[in-house]
């Protein structure tokens, strides 16, 4: 009876264990209403995540921003990510959201990156834009964007976004966590030189007319 009742408790701790691993995963839920955050300049302690300001000193302000109100500088391939976590928006402090500002020129290309933590999700206010992302089967999931279009590109999958059409574009999004991350491939791996960036989008554009079938691109055909 005792051995039974050891392996009934091991196993429910197993279980309690597996449980809190798979919620883990994710950004963790907050545990009181709100939690803006410090400024790390002003960390003195560091955790995973970023620490509560005083509730004394919580005021309105932490929880609006003008951070998408203006672009940042464009890169080489035409186009500017502004992303705003809550380092800089403090009132988005565990509630496991970061949001963002897409411009791309005419021609321009979002490079093909992935953020390791989080979903994106993508509103297009102004322009027409080629989008996709590979999965793991390197199938490409390619659409066309206009305005007022939405498109979500899984969370750890390769994505980009080409401006077809013949005004700058705009793009807001959305990432169901606080700090998703972006990782870049391009700039570490390929040429950058303005030859090889315009083979690259005019690869993107042959794609989407030769080996598209319901927005699915299959590499190998």
């Amino acid at each position: 009876m005792k051995s039974f009742v050891n392996n009934l408790f091991f196993m429910f701790f197993f279980i309690v264990v597996l449980t809190n691993i798979q919620i883990c995963l994710a950004d963790c839920d907050n545990l009181q209403d709100t939690c803006p955050s410090i400024s790390p300049n002003k960390q003195t302690i560091f955790i995973n995540g970023l620490p509560c300001k005083n509730p004394s000193n919580v005021t309105s302000q932490d929880f609006k921003t003008a951070e998408l109100s203006k672009a940042s500088p464009k890169d080489i391939f035409g186009a500017s990510v502004k992303l705003v976590t809550a380092a800089e928006f403090p009132g988005l402090n565990t509630l496991g959201l970061s949001i963002g500002r897409i411009d791309i020129e005419n021609d321009g290309l979002v490079n093909f990156h992935y953020h390791p933590r989080a979903t994106e999700m993508i509103f297009v206010k102004k322009g027409v834009l080629m989008a996709g992302f590979i999965d793991t089967k390197n199938q490409v999931f390619q659409n066309v964007l206009k305005v007022g279009d939405v498109c979500v590109f899984p969370k750890g999958l390769f994505h980009y976004i080409l401006n077809q059409g013949f005004e700058d574009a705009i793009v807001y999004s959305v990432y169901n966590s606080q700090n998703p991350g972006q990782v870049s491939i391009v700039p570490t791996t390929f040429d950058t030189t303005l030859e090889s960036l315009d083979k690259l989008k005019k690869r993107i554009i042959s794609l989407s007319t030769s080996q598209v079938h319901d927005g699915i691109i299959n590499p190998t055909t």
